[in-house]
């Protein structure tokens, strides 16, 4: 099957994967658009778990204060190198983290973090395991893996604190 340049633009439009990836990605899904976005995030989740294990010490603190001044937070999120920590996709993720901790107020980054005595749903407490404020069908987790398969590099949340007066 002849694959468009049009179909693969409109492929790397959607996910932010390279020219070649696309098309393979469009080959094995016989054109079809949502099928080919599967193969890319099913081929992305495993890139990026190949490389959860390398060191990441670049990154970027964000930084979020709702309006009125009353509640803010600040989160660390690191990657490997300081080229992507000034891409326009890391800054985001790492704002949109910044919100869902104002908003969400979690405790941990992840439910390896959880002491012991703490008997609450890890998907309340765990920032990486709420589901996201702007799409409920995507757990925060979901989004780090996939900022993590487009830029090629481990992506991580170091840290987080949640500022509220009077708390």
């Amino acid at each position: 099957m002849e694959i468009s340049v049009d179909h693969i633009r409109s492929l790397r439009e959607l996910t932010g994967a390279g020219v070649m990836d696309c098309k393979k990605a469009l080959e094995e899904a016989q054109g079809d658009l949502s099928k080919a976005e599967q193969v890319l995030r099913a081929s992305g989740i495993a890139k990026a778990a190949s490389k959860a294990d390398r060191e990441a010490r670049e990154g970027i603190v964000e930084v979020y204060v709702h309006s009125g001044g009353r509640i803010g937070a600040m989160v660390e999120l690191n990657c490997e190198s300081d080229f992507v920590s000034r891409l326009p996709e890391f800054k985001d993720l790492a704002h949109q983290l910044a919100l869902q901790v104002v908003g969400m107020s979690p405790e941990y980054v992840d439910s390896s973090d959880i002491d012991g005595d703490d008997k609450r749903d890890p998907e309340q407490v765990c920032l990486l395991l709420q589901p996201f404020i702007k799409d409920d069908s995507k757990v925060i987790k979901e989004l780090v893996t996939d900022l993590a398969a487009r830029v090629g590099e481990n992506v991580v949340i170091r840290r987080f604190a949640r500022f509220e007066l009077g708390v």
